[in-house]
This record gives C-alpha cells, sequence and structure tokens, in this order.
C-alpha cells in the first residue's frame, strides 16, 4: 500500500493512502458474500440468492458503499501502522465519499486523503533565566485565635436571660410576619404579605450581617414579651428577584432571649476539641498548621506566577482533539465537585448548557494544555524523572490513606508518577529562575496570580446563587 504524508495545521498529519486493485476486488467481493448470507429476498433463502438478483434487488452503490467503508477505515489503520504514525482521536476523511463511491471501481487501484490528529511538537523558547513576581503570604498570628474563639462559640452554652434588654450576640426566640410597603403615594395601596415571611418559634443568632439591613438592628433593645413592627431593606441583588431592594415591615413578637456561655480556654477545652492534651500543645499544633499553610500557598504562587510566565515562551500549535479532550476532562471534574457537594448535576448539565460550557471552558483547556506540555518539555530537555522508590512510597501511602475504597492502582500510580514528576520539574525551574517575593494583596488585578479553576460560577448556573441565612427570614415556613 503506497501512503504519502503532508504536515497539515493544528498538528494533523494529512495521509495520501492508496490501495492495491487486488483488495479492492476482493473486499468487493467479501461484501457481497455478507450482504448473500444476511439479506431477505422473496422466493430465495438465505445464502442462496443469485448474485445478479442480488446486486439488482440492492443496487450497486449501496454494495460500493459498503465496501468502500470497509477500504477506508483498514486502509487508515494500515497505514497508520506502516507509516508509524501515533494518531489522538479519530481520523478524519478529507476526501468526499460521494465522489469516491462513484470513482471506485472493483479492481482498480483507490486512492483517498484522510488526516489525523497528533502529539504537537513543542517549541519552548525560553525556561531559565525568567524573572516573576508572587506574592509571599506570611504566617498570621491571629489564625490561631480565631480557630479557638470559634471552637468556643460552637461548645457555648445557651443560659435564659433575665432582666434585660436584647443585645447583638443573643439567641432570640421569635414570632414574626412581614410584609412589602407599598410603592409609590398611592393612600389606596396595601402591603402586600411575603411569601414565606412568617414563622413561629423562630430562633436566630442576632447577628447584623447574617440578616437583610435593618432587621436585626430592629430586635436589639426590645425585651422578650415586646412586639414590634421593624422595617427592613432586601439587598439588591437578592437570591428572590422578585424581593430585590423592596422595603418590608415586620411585626416581630420578642419571646425569648438566650446567651452564649462559653467554656473556659484552658487544658479541658483542648481535651474536648481536639487530640492533644494541653491547650498550649494546641496552639502548638494550630501555629505549626497555619504556618505550613502560608508557606504552601507562597509556593502555590510562586508556581502559578511561573507558569503563567512560562506559558509566554511556548509554541505549540494544538490538535482539536486534544482541547476536546481536556474540555471533557474540565467538565467531568466539575460535574464530580458539585456532585459531591450534593447538586442535581443533570439540571445543571443539560442538553441546552454543555454546548456553552465547553465554549466558555476553551480558552482555559488551551492554558492548560500549554502549561502541561511545557513541563514535560522541561522533563525531557532536564532529564528529570520520578523515581521508582518515590512512586512506590507515594503510592503505599495513599493506599493507607484510602484504605477500604476502590482504587484504580494503574490510575493511581500515574496520578502519583505525574504528581512527583510535576513538583520535580517545577523545582527545577524555580532554582533556575528569578522569582521576587512582594507583599500579599500587592500585585495588580492584572497581574495578581490566580489559580485556573473548572467551576461554574453563580452567573452559569442559577441554581448555584449563593444563599446565605438572609433566606432564612424569608423562607422560614417553606
Amino acid at each position: 500500500m503506497k501512503v504519502t504524508q503532508e504536515k497539515l495545521p493544528a498538528s494533523q498529519v494529512g495521509l495520501e493512502i492508496e490501495i492495491e486493485p487486488q483488495m479492492t476486488k476482493q473486499t468487493y467481493e467479501q461484501v457481497i458474500k455478507k450482504f448473500a448470507a444476511s439479506v431477505n429476498i422473496p422466493g430465495f433463502r438465505k445464502g442462496k440468492v443469485p448474485r445478479p438478483i442480488l446486486i439488482q434487488h440492492l443496487g450497486t452503490t449501496r454494495i460500493k458503499a459498503a465496501a468502500l467503508e470497509e477500504l477506508l477505515q483498514n486502509g487508515i489503520e494500515k497505514a497508520l501502522k506502516q507509516e508509524d504514525v501515533a494518531a489522538i482521536g479519530q481520523p478524519q476523511l478529507r476526501s468526499d465519499f460521494e465522489e469516491l463511491i462513484q470513482n471506485y471501481e472493483p479492481g482498480k487501484s483507490l486512492t483517498f486523503s484522510a488526516a489525523v490528529d497528533v502529539t504537537p511538537e513543542v517549541n519552548l523558547l525560553q525556561y531559565t533565566g525568567l524573572s516573576i513576581k508572587a506574592e509571599e503570604v506570611k504566617y498570621d498570628p491571629e489564625k490561631v485565635e480565631n480557630t479557638l474563639d470559634r471552637e468556643r462559640q460552637q461548645m457555648a452554652t445557651l443560659i435564659p436571660v433575665e432582666g434585660r434588654a436584647a443585645q447583638l450576640g443573643d439567641e432570640a426566640i421569635m414570632d414574626f410576619k412581614g410584609v412589602l410597603k407599598p410603592e409609590g403615594d398611592d393612600p389606596q395601596a396595601q402591603p402586600e404579605p411575603i411569601t414565606g415571611g412568617e414563622a413561629n418559634d423562630f430562633q436566630v443568632e442576632l447577628q447584623e450581617d447574617k440578616f437583610i439591613p435593618g432587621f436585626v438592628t430592629g430586635i436589639v433593645g426590645m425585651h422578650p414579651g415586646e412586639t414590634k413592627e421593624i422595617s427592613a431593606q432586601f439587598p439588591d441583588p437578592y437570591a428572590d428577584e422578585n424581593l430585590a431592594g423592596k422595603a418590608a415591615l415586620f411585626t416581630v413578637t420578642l419571646k425569648e432571649l438566650k446567651e452564649k456561655e462559653l467554656p473556659e480556654l484552658d487544658d479541658d477545652f483542648a481535651k474536648e476539641v481536639s487530640e492533644f492534651e494541653t491547650l498550649q500543645e494546641l496552639k502548638d499544633s494550630l501555629t505549626q498548621q497555619f504556618q505550613q499553610e502560608a508557606e504552601d500557598k507562597t509556593k502555590s504562587n510562586q508556581q502559578e506566577a511561573f507558569l503563567n510566565e512560562l506559558i509566554n515562551h511556548v509554541e505549540v500549535d494544538l490538535p482539536a482533539t486534544m482541547v476536546d479532550q481536556e474540555i471533557d476532562t474540565m467538565l467531568t471534574q466539575t460535574a464530580m465537585r458539585l456532585s459531591q457537594q450534593g447538586l442535581d448535576v443533570k439540571q445543571l448539565f443539560t442538553k441546552d448548557i454543555i454546548p456553552q460550557l465547553r465554549e466558555r471552558s476553551r480558552e482555559e483547556a488551551i492554558q492548560r494544555l500549554k502549561r502541561s506540555l511545557a513541563l514535560r518539555e522541561v522533563g525531557e530537555r532536564e532529564s528529570l524523572q520520578a523515581s521508582e522508590e518515590e512512586i512506590n512510597t507515594r503510592v503505599a501511602e495513599l493506599k493507607k490513606e484510602y484504605a477500604g475504597e476502590d482504587i484504580d492502582p494503574d490510575r493511581l500510580q500515574e496520578m502519583v508518577e505525574n504528581e512527583i514528576l510535576t513538583d520535580k520539574i517545577m523545582n527545577w525551574l524555580l532554582e533556575n529562575s528569578s522569582v521576587e517575593l512582594v507583599p500579599e494583596g500587592s500585585l495588580s488585578e492584572a497581574e495578581a496570580v490566580q489559580a485556573p479553576e473548572v467551576e461554574l460560577s453563580s452567573e452559569e448556573t442559577p441554581e448555584t446563587i449563593e444563599v446565605t441565612e438572609v433566606t432564612e427570614v424569608t423562607e422560614a415556613t417553606e
């Protein structure tokens, strides 16, 4: 079989394939035999239909089309193997199929053209001596105290309050009913009840930032048993567009107040909330944890900054198959994360929205591929590899960590090898370039390093609009 190669744009290889006369005749005859054994023609048993009648019944075009499909498929497979072309994705026929049918004559040579995507060539113009800036994340000692305070808040005991008015931080039990104030100056207009804006024995923590503006402020200063009308304003935008920006009036009856009694910050507290015996041990552990987090985030910022700079020095003509596969991976990862969060993926990934998501993901997929290919090229040029010992050690750690779970060993091995190799390449690159650490938040928005995420924003999925505790006021009875 004669094959001529041609280099095409977008990392494609064009193939002109000439199939010898003997094969075109042999395939045609095999197709006729298959039809003869399967086609039902009245008055004849299967396999006993005379050839002229079979051809007349099916038509030469149908028979030639079936033979041609086999010739094309087998011809491309043999050509790829013969020419040692590592194709990715499905081959594409460049010749017109209808013209091939018209020109196809069994017993004569058949020439057609096809194209296949191949792994792209990576031209890395520069990868050492680069100068970048990255934000340094410093350890904040206040995180330890804030963490301990949150734990104390969660372990607080609620004590009934007597003899004083409500204040911020209290737990209030109340009845309330809300209406929307009439708009305009019409004195005859009547207040409109708020759907879901009514509840009895509703318990809330009096924190202003958790509710619509004005609601908590109006409760502060009330005494148990007191009823009061409180004006509040729904923010704009708001989860319920029908309420956004509208003024409301709530009739509130405060029935009971409770205040939090926080546990002492001592060794007993540490034993209750952790595996440590003393408060100091707990603090030391938290300090170490937050220091490590700061270091890890700084390293992540360095890596992201370097990768963002590196792709400015890489030239690669990405094939469509590779981009589409990367988009598939991104959307699959997103769907898995959303499913783990309890969201109904089928409702989010509808037939109408998937094409939009794919198009919006395309540019990010291209950037991700450029990063990956650039790193792979650096690893090959610098002969960086993950040793078998490193891989086996990490695999053993993960198997122990996820004991009892169904894990694909081959996939785990591949993931670990890629993780270790990527880390080695990044460390090598950072050691051979200049990285200036700047204070956190000092880079402009255009220069700021942001790790790419494959997630649906609230604008893309109405079902994932952020809902805070503000909605408790209007959904208490739903």
